[in-house]
């Protein structure tokens, strides 16, 4: 067995663990942190929104151009009067991108690019796109982003508790804000495929999401019964449990995500490519934080402030407190310690739980004789 699948059975029995719970307060320090930092580049940058959704016109010139991508922009803007965005293509040609014009001006901005990249008028595609077009798009996004965060928050409600969704509903705000400030931090532009990918890793984080709480549900089964282990405790034992499988699908998620990405989008010049590839890339990787390091500790906050998660917390110190008084270590104790748990407790152990020794039986046969 490779040391990964080692560490993952060891992780699944209890057998070794990190402590993410206890120190969740590091987590949602980090997190606000991102988030902030994300809030803020939104606010002064703003998001560089394609002309999808706010019309203009793109102009793609004949392969292998000689003009440079600052003469074109620099040709672009003097004839149109307004910003443009110049992609160098893998083919060898230009993308011009001028945003808020219409249909005639497009005709004269190309042109005017025809006579000062000396090329023929024709020999350049003109897609134009209106900005009501765009505005529609852009209103379908957020509706739809509105019906999936409202549809996620009753299915956890009713299969899971209304606790979990609204730890889930916070991790998937998380990623979106984290996402969406790093478009803006970047510069990248918003594009229908950003929309795309941003519900495309809502539904990952979701999942992975998901999947942890699962594992804590089936084991928080009868949980105050016993006085052995803290709702905390069970909590982190589900995250350990489902951690080496969360890291190995993230990585495969993000090995293509980060091809199309960085070869792609930067080597090759398919700048169309960053649009979908870099909310994916930050989308997966801050799915995969949340999921462990926010959802999981959150739903343990929220669970240990009943009073019946409070009095079992009380218990299981005050238990642990008198084993220590008495200089006994759990693993010393054995089953024995625990003799007042029920015989139906829950199964939700942090560890492996020591067996008893088994009682060696003598092979002599027996004094009395036999008959």
């Amino acid at each position: 067995m490779s040391k990964l699948g080692d560490l993952g059975a060891r992780l699944h029995r209890g057998e070794v663990g990190y402590d993410f719970v206890k120190n969740r307060k590091i987590w949602y320090g980090l997190s606000i942190l991102i988030t902030i930092t994300a809030i803020v580049g939104l606010a002064v940058r703003g998001l560089n929104m394609g002309i999808e959704f706010q019309g203009g016109a793109v102009f793609t010139t004949p392969k292998n151009t000689s003009v440079s991508v600052s003469q074109a922009e620099r040709y672009a803007e003097e004839s149109s009067g307004h910003d443009a965005l110049v992609q160098k293509l893998g083919d060898g040609s230009l993308r011009i991108q001028v945003a808020g014009i219409d249909t005639d001006a497009a005709n004269k901005i190309k042109n005017t690019l025809a006579d000062d990249l000396k090329i023929d008028t024709e020999q350049i595609n003109a897609e134009l796109v209106g900005p009501s077009w765009g505005e529609q798009i852009a209103n379908k996004a957020w509706q739809g982003l509105g019906i999936f965060m409202v549809l996620v928050v009753i299915y956890l409600a009713i299969a899971f508790e209304w606790r979990m969704a609204l730890a889930a509903f916070v991790a998937l705000i998380h990623d979106i804000t984290i996402t969406v400030g790093i478009y803006a931090l970047v510069g990248f532009e918003v594009t229908p495929g950003t929309v795309i990918g941003l519900l495309t890793i809502l539904g990952y984080s979701l999942y992975d999401t998901v999947v942890v709480f699962d594992s804590l549900k089936e084991q928080t089964k009868g949980l105050t019964k016993q006085t052995r282990w803290t709702y905390s405790d069970v909590a982190n034992r589900s995250i350990n449990s489902t951690l080496v499988r969360s890291i190995n699908t993230t990585v495969v998620a993000l090995l293509p995500v980060a091809g199309l990405l960085f070869i792609g989008g930067g080597v090759l010049g398919a700048g169309m490519l960053n649009d979908i590839s870099l909310s994916l890339f930050v989308g997966l990787a801050a799915g995969a934080y949340s999921s462990i390091f926010i959802a999981t500790p959150l739903v343990a906050d929220l669970k240990e402030r009943e009073p019946a998660m409070k009095a079992l917390k009380k218990r299981v110190l005050a238990k642990r407190a008198h084993s220590a008084a008495k200089g006994e270590t759990e693993a010393q104790g054995g089953d024995e310690a625990y003799g007042d748990e029920p015989e139906d407790a829950a199964p939700a152990v942090v560890g492996p739980r020591n067996q008893p020794a088994s009682r060696t039986r003598g092979r002599g046969r027996p004094s009395g004789k036999r008959r």
